[in-house]
């Protein structure tokens, strides 16, 4: 009998999990398809790549939506049995709170499995495959962009016109650059031929000219010099793009699995993060998958309440109580950063708040809930003898 009932639960909040998690991380999908169609429009990048990077970047937005989506489902769920007297059904069967626990501790468990999982392997392997894709794109694809017998504004600080591109985008032939980088002086670099080349190791993109020369003109245009050259280099930044941070060796924290993070602090060669920072990642990355186990803890009792209104109530629940952590998970990042507290205080404050919460609510309707069970047998009981 337990075990048809703890199938019957397991599926139900199995179902509305799957569901609800394919919803929320599609509609976060949609927040990055003005970026997605930038790169299929503007940047020349094949659908089957942008597609490839679809998959790459899933599991970032999922570490972000399976939490959300256990909570929501189980609050659906039980709020349902709730509604429709099958909980009265499971009291008079016999059937205690913590029973109903184990088909929902199941299903947190997995959960909490694939987010360990994603954020610590999938997510980060993901984001700096996603960078080294983006920049095979960018070398293939640099000066598809570009128009020719036009001014192109498409690299910072740099105003490049070409007499003429081939269909291919391969070379440019005619070609005048204005290079405003330099504070005090403006070069501007006349060549016959350009190409668009990239070095891998580095991460950097060049535009390599040949048989040209360089005109420097001081500000206030009182000084002029020119520089014959055979072969003159120049580094191209992407400007406020998708690709801008695409081009750049370092592997980001986000980027980098536990084991690089570590090696990072102890060579302490990591860029723009500091120890704090790195060391609040890498206790991020395991306090994150344990919130679904304590969001299970928290909607099983909370779920059970929510008997009118079942679908509603129980997203309205879900959310605030979502919103509720992430906005502690944004404060305690906040006075980590600050030096307020050690990083490992600030990524576990969250969950050590929500276990409280969850485990005092379990415990609080287990009572209530093994008492009703007392006084509806009572009543049977009472029934039976007269």
């Amino acid at each position: 009998m337990k075990k048809i009932i703890n199938r019957y639960i397991f599926r139900e909040i199995s179902i509305s999990f799957i569901i609800i998690l394919f919803v929320m991380t599609f509609v976060l999908l949609m927040g990055k398809m003005l970026q997605i169609m930038d790169l299929i429009i503007n940047k020349g990048i094949s659908v089957l790549s942008v597609l490839h990077m679809i998959m790459l970047i899933m599991p970032s937005l999922m570490i972000f939506t399976i939490p959300i989506a256990l909570l929501i489902s189980i609050l659906i769920a039980m709020g349902r049995f709730s509604a429709d007297n099958e909980i009265t059904a499971l009291k008079s069967s016999g059937i205690s709170l913590l029973q109903m626990l184990y088909p929902a501790a199941v299903v947190s468990m997995i959960a909490f499995v694939i987010t360990i999982v994603m954020s610590n392997i999938l997510a980060p392997t993901g984001n700096y495959a996603i960078k080294r894709l983006l920049f095979e794109q960018v070398t293939k694809n640099a000066t598809i962009a570009l128009k020719e017998k036009a001014f192109n504004i498409h690299f910072i600080g740099l105003l490049v016109y070409a007499d003429k591109i081939p269909a291919d985008g391969e070379y440019m032939e005619g070609v005048f650059v204005s290079d405003s980088r330099l504070r005090g002086e403006e070069n501007i670099i006349i060549a016959k031929k350009a190409f668009v080349v990239a070095d891998q190791e580095a991460m950097i993109v060049k535009l390599r000219m040949e048989d040209g020369s360089i005109h420097t003109v001081s500000q206030d245009l009182k000084n002029y010099r020119k520089i014959d050259f055979t072969t003159y280099d120049i580094n191209l930044h992407l400007g406020a793009t998708i690709l801008a941070k695409f081009t750049d060796k370092y592997k980001e924290i986000e980027e980098m699995t536990i084991s690089e993070l570590a090696a990072a602090i102890k060579k302490q060669e990591l860029q723009n993060a500091s120890i704090r920072e790195i060391m609040l990642e890498i206790h991020t990355r395991f306090a994150t998958p344990f919130v679904c186990i304590f969001f299970g803890l928290l909607a099983l009792p909370l779920g059970i309440k929510s008997h009118r209104a079942v679908k509603s109530k129980a997203f309205a629940v879900g959310l605030i109580i979502v919103g509720v952590y992430y906005l502690l998970r944004v404060g305690g990042a906040a006075l980590v950063e600050n030096g307020h507290l050690p990083p490992a205080m600030g990524a576990w404050m969250p969950n050590m708040i929500f276990a409280i919460a969850g485990a005092y609510i379990f415990c609080a309707s287990n009572r209530e809930f093994s008492f009703l069970h007392m006084l509806y047998t009572r009543v049977l009981e009472k029934r039976a003898s007269n």
